[in-house]
This record gives structure tokens, sequence and C-alpha cells, in this order.
């Protein structure tokens, strides 16, 4: 397998930003960390070998990219509003830079997928509704998709609530609609140890979008499995490997 690592400075983040890259060509997946992660915990946490086959057969080029939770939603010194306003940096870092780097580099013109597990799963679902132009697919794995989780009551901030999905996806517009609809969705959780949260979030963005004529698969794995990387390993070649069923890889 093709490996590559990178790390060049970011104007947004006022920093350099890491990277790792595995695969030769294939739909680009951008792999978002969990929890204040590094770049480094997809392969560390061997979801990388769980899906070599993909990327290997040239389906998918996986973009594995560092974090700023430390700074943003995690830093529990800063006010709401700090918090949202580092989290956007790192938007605009994720649009108007990284985005623009993968295209180049895997020389890929369409659609990307967002994918991540815990908070990587709230990740990969904020950039996917807010910009689906960019992502057409949506593999989120145990997250939460509620900014509540991070900043309680707080969504009187614009900066807040444009990053709480289950809320701005209430009255976001058709333009954005329309691309959901024609877009891949897919949002899962367990029901077993420490998936309360995700379980609640998952219920509840799938009442959102059904109101909003927006479909997706959501899907509830069983009791016994918990919020840990041994099932996200399980779940991620499981989805990859119904999307290329579809021809959607």
């Amino acid at each position: 397998m093709k490996t590559e690592y990178f790390k060049f400075y970011s104007s947004h983040i006022g920093r350099e930003m890491e990277l790792k890259v595995y695969g030769h060509r294939g739909k680009p997946m951008l792999v978002f960390p969990s929890s204040g992660g590094r770049f480094i915990e997809y392969e560390d946490f061997k979801i990388i070998e769980a899906v070599k086959d993909f990327i290997d057969q040239g389906l998918i080029q996986v973009y594995a990219v560092d974090s700023v939770d430390n700074e943003s939603w995690l830093d529990n010194y800063k006010l709401p509003l700090e918090r949202a306003r580092r989290h956007n940096d790192y938007d605009r870092y994720i649009v108007d830079e990284l985005v623009p780097f993968i295209k180049h580099h895997g020389g890929y013109q369409g659609g990307l997928i967002a994918t991540g597990c815990s908070m990587g799963g709230y990740h990969s679902a904020n950039f996917f509704f807010r910009h689906p132009d960019i992502f057409d697919t949506l593999i989120a794995l145990s997250g939460i998709y509620d900014a509540r989780f991070f900043v309680g009551e707080n969504l009187h901030f614009q900066e807040v609530y444009l990053n709480s999905p289950v809320d701005y996806l209430k009255e976001i517009g058709n333009v954005y609609l329309e691309l959901y609809r024609k877009n891949n969705i897919i949002v899962c959780t367990g029901q077993g140890a420490w998936e309360e949260d995700s379980v609640r979030d998952s219920q509840y963005l799938e009442w959102v979008l059904s109101n909003r004529g927006v479909g997706g698969w959501f899907d509830y794995w069983g009791y016994d499995v918990n919020h840990d990387w041994p099932w996200w390993r399980i779940q991620m070649p499981y989805f990859l490997g119904q999307l290329h069923s579809q021809g959607k890889l």
C-alpha cells in the first residue's frame, strides 16, 4: 500500500497541520479523528488495515487529518462562542486549503467521502451537511449531532448554531436539501455500552431529515455493539462494501 505523509502551514489555523494519505487512487475519503485525536489514529487502531482491500483495489484513497478539538469544542476554558469560532477556523482549513490539495493530489474532481468515529462522526456529518457540494457521501459512526453536547444551551450564537446539524437542518434551504437527496447518507451506531448519546442523536437526526424529505440509511446495531474501535473496524469495511456493491465507489 502506498502511504504518504504531509505537513504544511495553514493560514486559517495559524500553524502547520499534518496528514497521512493511504492508497494510489480512488474516491477520496476524508477521515476525521475522534475526540482530540491525531491524524495517525485511524492507522493505530487498525482501521486502515480493515479497509486495506478497498485501498489496494484503488476504490478509495484515504486522507487522515488532524483535529483542533482541544482548541475548540473540547476547550472548557473558552466561552462557547470562542470554541465555535476556533472550529470555524478548522472548517476554513478543510474547505479552502485541504480539499483543493486533495483534489490536486489525487487527480479526482468528484465528491468526497466524509467519515469518522465518535467525535469524528460529528465532524464528518457536520462537514457533509454544511458542504454538500464538496462531500457526496457520509459514513458517520457513533457520532453526536447536537452542539449542546459540547456547549449546552448556547445556540443563540450563530457560530454555534451553524455547527449543530440537528438544528440548522430544520431550516436549511431547498438547494441544500436537493443535494442531500442525491448524495449518500449512512449513519450508524451500536446500542451497547457508551452509545446512549449517539443513539439519541442518531434518532433525532433521522427524524429531522425525514421531516425535510431527506432519506438516509440509519443503521442501529445490536445491544452488544459498544462505542469502541473493534466495532468500528467491522462497520467501516461493511459500509464501504455496500457502497461498492451499489457502484458508488
